[in-house]
């Protein structure tokens, strides 16, 4: 290796604050093949104001039978490593100079140089691979980001999925199709994070569960079908069972999510025991007492686990989306809520938006039956907002964040804020007995407004 490549290197690790000289992976259970980003600082929630994550930098670093390489060794920084499905390329966010924005690329695992897959002047971070030879990843436009989709070999211009005031951040790609991503909750310019869904086209968006609290982010989906996440104090768990976040007893410390399971069923993870310390890779069998170690010799924050195996591609989401300028949404009961509302009380609803300015805009009003259904035809690609109304127009309950419809969708809910596990009951809901022609609400009047009284 000429000197100034070897030089170059060295500097990297050093920057890096990770390794020192005399550094090496401790003997584990499994002899694992993986990438990760080391990070001599690390913030792990910036991202939902446009922040950076690694504001001292990041590189990624490849582990396998050779030893400790870093991956692009030419790049100012890269991080967020994963792994094709058939574990022959990885994609990454990265910077060729320190002064670039960060941007989405591809490279073989073994050779080959990296190729540039996004554009533009803002940064590009977060990718992950979908069927069909094409990505998923965040982009910061106006200083927030968003959710876009791409393909591999160009040729269409990217798709947004998200809309609305919130930073939306991909975690995962669900064995579903669904994309895992983490915003803000309510979804909004809120501070607290939590984790959602959304299909490929855009459409269909919705918390993973309703009983929203502490921090949940950094949302994996394990071989069980579950989701593991981190929640700032430790490690949670969704399950298909339960209806609510289940806790996981794990080792005393903070864990900073993005969990890497193994053939075997254990999991990498970031853990540290105190938060004057650096994340460390350690290997933990749920259950046991204690964790492992796996990288010794460590300084800096070792992040983002990403075993190096083949994998599962997931399910392919064909789009239910047809070519209206517009979208239609019916409500079976609104009464259908976390929220307890009188029998017979709800009367109406309002629906309002935000204009490109941030202000609020009434869309208009639409009657809720007996029975709380109510059907309306709302704009896309905007931030959409509910408000329930009873006889005499007071609010009896207002959204506090947003939801979004995509062109063409036609969407049906269970009821208001009802929960994904909610099942609707075998009834033809009144509104559709009345008319089968929803209530136009897709601003024609929209106004300035500020709510109900």
């Amino acid at each position: 290796m000429p000197t100034r490549v070897l030089f170059a290197v060295l500097l990297l690790l050093i920057l890096a604050g990770l390794l020192r000289p005399e550094s090496k992976v401790a003997a584990g259970p499994e002899q694992l093949s993986f990438l990760y980003t080391a990070a001599k600082i690390y913030a792990p929630l910036p991202w939902m104001g446009g922040g950076e994550r690694y504001p001292s930098g990041a590189i990624l670093m490849l582990h396998d039978s050779l030893g400790e390489h870093v991956l692009v060794p030419h790049f100012a920084a890269s991080a967020d490593p994963v792994v094709s499905f058939d574990a022959q390329r990885v994609l990454f966010a990265g910077k060729l100079k320190a002064e670039d924005p960060w941007q989405i690329w591809e490279k073989t695992l073994v050779g080959g140089e990296p190729r540039r897959i996004t554009s533009g002047t803002e940064d590009c971070i977060r990718p992950f691979y979908l069927p069909e030879d094409r990505i998923s990843y965040a982009r910061k436009t106006a200083g927030h980001f968003a959710i876009e989709i791409a393909s591999l070999s160009g040729g269409k211009p990217p798709l947004v999925l998200t809309y609305g005031p919130a930073d939306y951040l991909p975690t995962d790609i669900l064995l579903d199709g669904r994309i895992l991503f983490e915003a803000a909750q309510p979804l909004g310019d809120k501070v607290t994070p939590e984790l959602y869904t959304v299909y490929s086209d855009g459409s269909g968006v919705e918390s993973y569960r309703c009983d929203h609290g502490h921090a949940r982010y950094s949302g994996k989906q394990v071989s069980s079908g579950d989701i593991v996440f981190a929640t700032g104090s430790g490690l949670g768990r969704f399950t298909s069972t339960q209806a609510y976040e289940v806790p996981i007893a794990t080792p005393a410390g903070e864990y900073a999510g993005e969990v890497a399971e193994t053939s075997l069923g254990e999991w990498l993870v970031s853990w540290r025991a105190h938060a004057n310390e650096p994340f460390r890779l350690m290997l933990w069998k749920p259950g046991a007492p204690s964790l492992l170690p796996v990288l010794t010799g460590q300084t800096g924050n070792a992040l983002q686990p990403t075993i190096i195996r083949e994998r599962r591609v997931p399910n392919r989401h064909p789009s239910g989306l047809h070519d209206w300028d517009n979208a239609n949404l019916l409500a079976l009961n609104a009464y259908t809520s976390k929220y307890k509302f009188a029998n017979d009380s709800i009367r109406s609803v309002r629906f309002y938006t935000r204009d490109v300015a941030g202000n609020t805009k009434l869309l208009g009003t639409a009657p809720v039956e007996r029975d709380g259904s109510f059907f309306v035809h709302v704009p896309t690609e905007q931030p959409l907002q509910i408000e329930l109304l009873d006889n005499s127009g007071q609010t009896l309950k207002r959204e506090s964040g947003f939801f979004w419809m995509r062109r063409g969708e036609q969407r049906v809910c269970v009821g208001c804020h009802a929960g994904p596990e909610t099942a609707p009951e075998n009834a033809a809901p009144r509104i559709l007995l009345k008319s089968t022609t929803p209530t136009d609400l897709t601003g024609a009047l929209a106004q300035h407004a500020s709510g109900g009284h």
